[in-house]
């Protein structure tokens, strides 16, 4: 009895493709602003600032992978910067889920998108109206598990990902 062996003719597998890790990076983290998205929009929950951070980090990593999808030649670099947004999402994550289970405190400042040349009248409708979003309260958790909580783990999971990916790309080239 012989061992298997794949032929040469074979179909290389598909998880041997070279952009399918930056490709799974890009749609997890569509997944995730939109999970974000939904849960704001659809769900009621409105973001605080540090939930704002961690989206913008998702985002940063997007921006960070697509190149590398488009021309190989920047897939690497690509990896390590993706992996860098997610590293930094995954540290903002972590300090936002310790805000929220009072292991340390958070910023004392809040930032304000407000226009600045409102009348009195319009200013005080604005802030009557505006949900009052804390940081060190969780919004939603499962289990005793907050978002921040939830994002900490799987964005270090991608930064990681991205790496180990780039690490690999690497030693092919």
């Amino acid at each position: 009895m012989t061992a298997y062996a794949p032929s040469p003719t074979a179909a290389p597998s598909p998880l041997a493709h070279p952009r399918l890790p930056q490709a799974a990076l890009v749609l997890a983290s569509v997944g995730a602003l939109g999970t974000a998205l939904l849960s704001q929009y659809v769900g009621g929950l409105h973001p605080c600032e540090f939930c704002m951070w961690q989206r913008w980090a998702y985002v940063a990593a997007i921006v960070a992978l697509l190149p590398g999808l488009a021309n190989p030649r920047f897939r690497t670099a690509s990896l390590v910067l993706g992996g860098l947004a997610f590293l930094a999402g995954a540290a903002i994550a972590g300090f936002h889920a310790g805000v929220e289970q009072h292991w340390w405190e958070g910023f004392t400042t809040c930032s304000s998108s407000m226009p600045k040349n409102l009348t009195l009248d319009q200013l005080r409708e604005r802030l009557l109206s505006a949900p009052l979003v804390r940081c060190d309260e969780a919004q939603w958790t499962f289990h005793g598990i907050s978002m921040a909580a939830f994002n900490f783990p799987a964005s270090l999971v991608l930064g990681l990902v991205a790496w180990a990916a780039a690490r690999a790309g690497a030693k092919r080239a």
